[in-house]
């Protein structure tokens, strides 16, 4: 049989076509492949919140590079890079401040590596430099325990001035800055209510049981309330309170963010008196959200979580049903 010159890139064609296919078909068979910088293993909260991203990333077939920042900015910076060397897919982190991001973000753009925000927040001079940020409103957190304060303060509290003991989370944190802004957005109209003292406790179990001790043992003015920024440094507070010779919940009105499970054991304990909820299962979201941003789909720019209330009434009931 003759074999024409038409017919030879006829066949040349349908060989490169058919290694096309076969190309496309390897590359839509090759898992994504995402970096996630975590801040730490501070609270119940962060551990729940690490599993849920490891659990969710198996369940989507994506290959998950985990770095954990041990809550140091320098080590985020360091993983990030080291993310954007390895030709990640996406690079997702919650970030340990919200400030001095600008550069590395700014390298991972030009490196063409779509950047997530998860949890908490950045202020940057571009924001093109990340594609969304998915996570609680903590501003409204902040609201929300104030609100129930004002409440208790007017049923239990009626007259007179109440003098609130405020446990900030870690320092230039988005969580931090937030929470405390809606809080005290609330109680401004409140003027009996009254931030005496207020010091990090840096989101831990110890230093929010260390810093209540300091608070306790300033006898100038009689503590009626704590606001803690976490569950666990209420948690830590309780005993410093228990140890002071005092009932948390009754001696001292105590709220709190966060919704982990030792926040509703110690309601139903009768030593906590509410909880605001701040879900730390975003890792579905976050799996979802990342094929999306490769497969070039739209998303938002802000991504909020539902999330409730719980007070020490419904504590016992919800317990069985947590998951963190």
């Amino acid at each position: 049989m003759k074999t024409t010159r038409r017919h030879l890139l006829a066949m040349a064609a349908l060989g490169l076509s058919l290694a096309g296919t076969a190309s496309s078909a390897l590359a839509a068979d090759k898992p994504l492949v995402l970096g996630f910088s975590q801040v730490g293993a501070e609270s119940e909260w962060r551990t729940a919140n690490s599993n849920s991203i490891k659990d969710a990333a198996k369940q989507a077939g994506i290959t998950l590079k985990f770095a954990d920042a041990q809550q140091k900015q320098e080590n985020q910076v360091k993983a990030i890079r080291s993310f954007i060397a390895q030709k990640v897919d996406v690079i997702a982190f919650s970030p340990v401040v919200e400030s001095g991001w600008d550069t590395v973000l700014r390298e991972a753009k030009n490196a063409k590596i779509p950047v997530i925000l998860t949890d908490r927040a950045v202020k940057v001079s571009d924001p093109s430099l990340y594609v969304t940020f998915i996570g609680s409103d903590f501003v409204e957190e902040g609201r929300k325990a104030g609100r129930w304060l004002v409440d208790w303060a007017k049923k239990n509290a009626p007259t007179g001035e109440v003098n609130i003991v405020e446990l900030q989370g870690t320092v230039g944190s988005a969580p931090a800055l937030d929470r405390k802004r809606g809080f005290e957005e609330i109680i401004q109209a409140e003027p009996r209510l009254k931030i005496v003292r207020s010091q990090s406790g840096d989101f831990t179990r110890a230093k929010g049981k260390e810093v209540m001790e300091a608070f306790l043992k300033a006898k100038d003015k009689k503590i009626h309330v704590l606001f803690a920024h976490n569950d666990d440094m209420a948690i830590g507070a309780i005993q410093a309170i228990e140890e002071a010779g005092l009932k948390p919940a009754k001696d001292i009105a105590i709220v709190s963010i966060d919704g982990v499970r030792g926040a509703f054991q110690a309601m139903a304990a009768g030593k906590l008196n509410v909880t605001v909820e701040c879900n730390p299962m975003l890792g579905p979201q976050l799996m979802q959200l990342a094929k999306d941003v490769v497969a070039g789909k739209p998303v938002a720019k802000r991504i909020t979580t539902e999330e409730g209330v719980f007070t020490a009434d419904v504590a016992a009931k919800e317990l069985p049903n947590r998951k963190y």
